[in-house]
This record gives structure tokens, sequence and C-alpha cells, in this order.
């Protein structure tokens, strides 16, 4: 009888350790699968980030434009320095200055001619997720391969020739925007 015992027990060694390995392997790749879907939950979060603080920034922008040059005769638009300029009392148009959350950092800004920022843009050359069915402020984003491609300016591209579209310049003011 012991001797049956003592070869039970031998025939069985191994068998808990495999078990356990198995059991490791299929928990990891679970976890692959949930962390890949976990990464694309998370940037497309941070995408929605982006275009609610650029579309802030936009708005905020045209305003001060249209606040600059109320009661006054200007060709083309009005841009601040800095965007702390858009937080400024006694009437600020911007909360305060949001930072890219795509690009994780300062935005990159869209120069005018003049000097001003006539917009802002994510430093992130990423692929985004959402390539259509943009709001309609920014519906000019379908198709852009990266968020660098996503500018956020005044004015803007997307209202064509409505409220907000571009002053044609005089002769000898046709320079290109420049980025910083």
């Amino acid at each position: 009888m012991r001797r049956l015992a003592a070869w039970l027990r031998g025939t069985e060694t191994g068998f808990s350790y495999l078990m356990v390995m198995m059991v490791v392997t299929v928990m990891g790749l679970l976890m692959t699968v949930a962390a890949k879907q976990w990464k694309t939950m998370v940037q497309r979060e941070l995408e929605a980030d982006l275009l609610v603080k650029g579309m802030e920034i936009q708005a905020a922008l045209a305003l001060y434009s249209a606040a600059a040059k109320a009661g006054r005769v200007m060709p083309g638009e009005v841009y601040p320095h800095t965007l702390a300029e858009l937080t400024r009392p006694p009437k600020p148009l911007l909360r305060k200055v949001y930072l890219d959350p795509v690009g994780h950092g300062e935005w990159e800004l869209v120069r005018a001619p003049t000097g001003g920022i006539m917009g802002v843009r994510s430093k992130s050359k990423l692929k985004p997720i959402k390539q259509n069915n943009f709001p309609l402020a920014v519906r000019h984003f379908q198709g852009k391969p990266t968020h660098y491609d996503w500018v956020f300016q005044h004015p803007n591209p997307s209202q064509g020739g409505g409220l907000g579209a571009a002053i044609p310049l005089s002769a000898g003011q046709g320079r290109a925007p420049t980025v910083n």
C-alpha cells in the first residue's frame, strides 16, 4: 500500500506548477487586450479634451478680435500677443490658459503676419482616432493625419465665407502666417 501511495505522489509532481503557468499565461494575454482597450479609451478622452480646449481658445481669439475692432474701421484681424491676454479682467474671454492635453505641455502658437497669436495647435504628431463627425467649428479637421494638423485659429477655415471669414489683405500684406 505504501508503494502505491508513493507511486501516485510521484506521478502528480509538476501538475500544479503546469496549471499555475497556464493561468499566468492566460492572465497575461487578457491584460494585454485590456491595456490596448484602455490606451484607446484614454486617447479618445484626450482628443475630446483637445477639441473642447482648442475650440474655447479659438472662440476667445474671435471675441478678442471683435472687441478690439469694435467701433473702429480696421482692415484685417487684431490678435493678442500672448494667451494670457485672453484671461485678463475686466472681461476675461478665457477662464485660464490651458495646456495641450495631447502634447502634454504648451501649445504651439500660430502667429499672424502682424505678430499676434491667430491660433494654436497641438505639438503631438500622433494619428488621431477621430477622423470625422467633428463639430461645425472644426469640421475642416476631417481626414487630417495627425493632431498637429488640427489648427484652432481665427479666422476659422470651417466658416468659409460666413461669420469670421478673413478680410482680404491689400497688395503687399499677403504674407503667410508663421508658426512659433
